[in-house]
């Protein structure tokens, strides 16, 4: 597909701004949204400045997309996924259903679309001390898989990739220790790399992956 469409939640810094950064150098169009404002700058890449549980700003998020593009091709939500601090009250499930569900009324109309959740490889390390982040992470993967059921007749895939900690300003605020139990629980000890998880998405997103849905890939192995 020439030139796609690409929304991405949580590009002010991080993975997210990687992932703005990646699909810009692939002849996406990207439009990026945080709670915050960027201080850079991308051809090809519009930013919007919304919290991703805000169901009003969420939805004219969508309206601009629908009347600048018609249409949006993949979405990739990333918003959050380098907190290890959250409460009970955590956006993360909320946020993820109410991208999903918008992108999916435009999708629907083309009868394409690429969905990229957010999960964690701490879910199924089910790491102790951590239960509210888990339990909120474990939720986006359930969603993923009942999304998948009910938009697979749209030609829309719904995916999920957990990574491990990677190396970025988000994650300097967590604990080390926290960081390190993770680490040696992976089969891979070791913190991932920005480019491991482009890896994944970029299947994810690929047209020949139309048969490839509700699953959820975890980096480093557990």
């Amino acid at each position: 597909m020439a030139n796609p469409i690409t929304l991405i939640t949580g590009t002010r810094k991080g993975i997210g701004k990687h992932l703005a950064e990646h699909y810009v150098n692939e002849g996406h169009i990207v439009i990026g949204c945080s709670r915050g404002d960027i201080d850079w700058q991308l051809n090809n890449y519009e930013h919007f400045m919304l919290d991703v549980s805000d169901e009003n700003k969420v939805k004219q998020l969508f309206s601009s997309i629908r009347k600048q593009y018609g249409r949006v091709d993949n979405l990739i939500n990333n918003a959050g996924i380098a907190s290890m601090n959250h409460s009970l009250l955590t956006p993360d499930v909320v946020g993820t259903f109410l991208f999903c569900r918008e992108a999916a009324k435009l999708m629907k109309k083309t009868k394409y679309g690429r969905m990229v959740n957010f999960t964690t490889i701490a879910v199924p390390l089910k790491l102790e001390g951590e239960a509210a982040y888990v339990a909120s992470k474990a939720g986006v993967k359930a969603l993923t898989e009942v999304l998948s059921r009910e938009y697979a007749e749209y030609n829309i895939t719904v995916n999920a990739i957990g990574p491990v900690p990677i190396e970025t300003d988000l994650i300097r605020s967590v604990p080390k220790d926290k960081i390190q139990k993770l680490l040696d629980r992976q089969t891979i000890h070791r913190l991932g790399l920005l480019e491991d998880v482009t890896n994944v998405i970029d299947f994810y997103l690929k047209a020949e992956s139309s048969f490839i849905t509700g699953q959820t890939l975890y980096l480093g192995g557990v």
